[in-house]
């Protein structure tokens, strides 16, 4: 399922959503330009749930290995699909997150999400060597608010099915929580296995978790109601 839209307007134009997504777009940049370099980049500035654990042993101390990786690697990515995907579903889903919590909160919101989110990842998976990047901690918990706030409203989405292609109206609510099931799914697969590969399932559950407790806790605007197509599909 890949969402290209969503049904409930933004009463505000998403400033916040915009200039992270910038920052990363531009921090992106400069991770193509380091060419050979990025692997150490990555290393120094990625957050290594070996590193976090021990960063009291080793040198650098706390500071350069565990606070600054996790304030750092949430703005890092690890490929072009990688920083496209995150950026799309922040843009579907964080501009009416933003205008829920306003601009400060949501800014808040989205780094506390972040955080949880990679400290979540590091628990589960304490032995790792592989640095954890990417903002999917950070949208994770956008989607875990948004499930919160506009169940009802409706994603405009692709679906894939084999060879099966339709685009169709799904209901926020099981549109999010598929994908939750998706990541706890793959997340269980690869539990125990320190070196699984590339994706860090439980940073997004986490994240998600993570979210909808913040949006519970924080100061909120009153959510508008979502317009609502009485159809079930497009195009």
């Amino acid at each position: 399922m890949f969402p290209l839209r969503d049904s409930a307007p933004s009463g505000t134009y998403p400033v916040v959503t915009v200039s992270i997504i910038a920052v990363n777009a531009i921090i992106w940049i400069y991770e193509l330009s380091l060419g050979l370099g990025l692997d150490r980049f990555i290393s120094i500035y990625g957050l290594t749930p070996v590193k976090f654990l021990l960063s009291y042993k080793l040198p650098g101390g706390l500071v350069h290995n565990a606070i600054i990786p996790m304030f750092t690697s949430i703005f890092l990515h690890a490929g072009w699909m990688h920083i496209i995907g995150n950026m799309w579903f922040l843009w579907i889903f964080g501009d009416n997150v933003e205008d829920r919590l306003g601009r400060f909160n949501y800014f808040v919101f989205y780094i506390l999400s972040g955080l949880g989110a990679s400290l979540i990842q590091v628990i589960v998976h304490p032995a790792s060597n592989i640095p954890i990047v990417g903002a999917s901690g950070c949208i994770s918990g956008v989607l875990g608010a948004y499930l919160l706030s506009f169940p009802q409203a409706r994603i405009h989405t692709l679906l894939i099915i084999f060879v099966i292609i339709r685009f169709v109206e799904i209901p926020a609510f099981l549109f999010l929580i598929l994908w939750f099931v998706f990541q706890f799914i793959s997340g269980a697969a690869e539990f125990g296995n320190a070196e699984s590969g590339g994706v860090a399932y439980w940073a997004h559950m986490g994240g998600f978790v993570v979210g909808m407790a913040l949006l519970v806790v924080m100061p909120k605007k009153k959510p508008r109601r979502p317009w609502v197509r009485n159809n079930k599909s497009f195009f």
